[in-house]
């Protein structure tokens, strides 16, 4: 039996680089790097990316390759924050390999990588996200007929104690603090304060509280019951295939009935583009993109809106989108369009075969925790939309 005591030894001062430990790549990544090599991946992020490098000057650099197919890893690994991608970086034989890393250089630093996002702008970002787009469309990875839309919460790089008046620029303690003395207690405590502040009503109101770190960030209850400063992501994905179409980034305060526009006309632009660029490169062959574009929307109930369901009908989208429970009936007086709208959503609904191949589903199931849902990404997000929006491009479908 071998011993610890057997193994300890004293390291050579030099080591041959074939006596160096390898490992096998993973075939996922190893079929990944293959496509992207082939596409010419590199070339295409270099290019775009050249105006943020300096040409001569400055420390060495992080390529842009090695920096997209970071944030690839930190999808793919379900690692949301930037710490955790590189560690898993230094950790991995393979992962070095995927990234293009050899042995004897260092993997970046989570600081190299944080820096790195904030000098890529936001629409370099989308143009990277576009091309991933363009990849799926021509292996036919999108359909761009049926879309799904749900949206998530992720947290703000902001903390709620951090919060001032929009009018004055109050702390939240120093606001107290002078309500106190406007009802009388010269020198409040903090248990007086305590008992004031839970005697009013509405008390974070993102009418009358801001975070200075993050002005974008909104008060909103997350999905776990805790309130804190947020962002809302909302996602349109490709129901036959699973591609991400779109992702746009929302006010956290704001409702589902609110967003959904800008997001399917976002997605609806994604498929028209993809669809002029596969008539532009191969005229003469058959479209792999539906060259009708969008024609049926699946959301889940809490889009669900008669003024929503007018709206799509009149971008002329099919929509399965499930009612809440009402009590009572609804008065549609003076709304006869809205009124047909809702009813034939409502029979869609109901008795549709036509999701994934005519398989009979309940719409209901098509939500974030079953199809949109990506791994979270809440802990690494910074605030801001060029902070956020370079890491919600890279989450592509696995």
């Amino acid at each position: 039996m071998g011993t610890r005591k057997q193994r300890e030894k004293q390291e050579g001062l030099w080591i041959a680089h074939t006596e160096l430990a390898t490992a096998p790549g993973h075939p996922f990544y190893q079929k990944l790097n293959e496509l992207l090599e082939a596409e010419r991946f590199d070339e295409f992020v270099e290019a775009r990316c050249a105006k943020f490098y300096a040409v001569k000057y400055g420390r060495p650099s992080l390529t842009p390759g090695i920096y997209f197919r970071s944030l690839l890893l930190g999808y793919f690994e379900g690692i949301g924050a930037e710490r955790g991608i590189a560690w898993r970086l230094a950790d991995s034989l393979a992962l070095r390999r995927f990234v293009g890393i050899a042995l004897d250089e260092y993997t970046p630093d989570h600081s190299t990588i944080s820096r790195t996002r904030r000098l890529i702008d936001v629409d370099t970002h989308r143009e990277v996200f576009g091309w991933v787009l363009g990849v799926l469309a021509d292996r036919g990875l999108l359909q761009g007929q049926r879309i799904a839309i749900d949206a998530t919460t992720l947290e703000a790089n902001a903390a709620m104690r951090s919060i001032v008046r929009r009018d004055t620029g109050e702390s939240y303690e120093e606001f107290l603090r002078g309500l106190a003395k406007a009802s009388g207690i010269e020198t409040p405590s903090r248990e007086d304060l305590a008992g004031l502040d839970r005697k009013r009503k509405k008390r974070t109101s993102n009418k009358d509280w801001k975070s200075p770190a993050d002005e974008d960030a909104r008060i909103a209850k997350m999905k776990d019951g805790r309130t804190h400063l947020a962002h809302k992501a909302e996602h349109a994905v490709d129901l036959d295939t699973g591609a991400v179409v779109a992702v746009t980034l929302q006010g956290a305060d704001q409702g589902d009935p609110t967003t959904l526009d800008q997001t399917l006309c976002e997605a609806g632009m994604a498929v028209a583009e993809q669809i002029g660029r596969g008539a532009e490169l191969r005229p003469d062959d058959k479209p792999k993109v539906k060259v009708s574009g969008i024609e049926e929307l699946v959301t889940d109930k809490g889009y669900h809106s008669g003024a929503v369901i007018k709206r799509v009908k009149r971008y002329e989208v099919r929509s399965y989108i499930p009612e809440k429970k009402q009590k009572g009936q609804r008065n549609w007086a003076g709304k006869p369009a809205e009124q047909q709208a809702v009813y034939a959503n409502r029979r869609r609904v109901r008795g549709c075969a036509l999701l994934h191949g005519g398989i009979r589903r309940n719409v209901r199931l098509l939500g974030t925790a079953c199809i949109l849902k990506p791994p979270s990404p809440q802990p690494a997000l910074a605030s801001f939309e060029p902070y956020i929006w370079p890491r919600l491009a890279g989450w592509l479908p696995a």
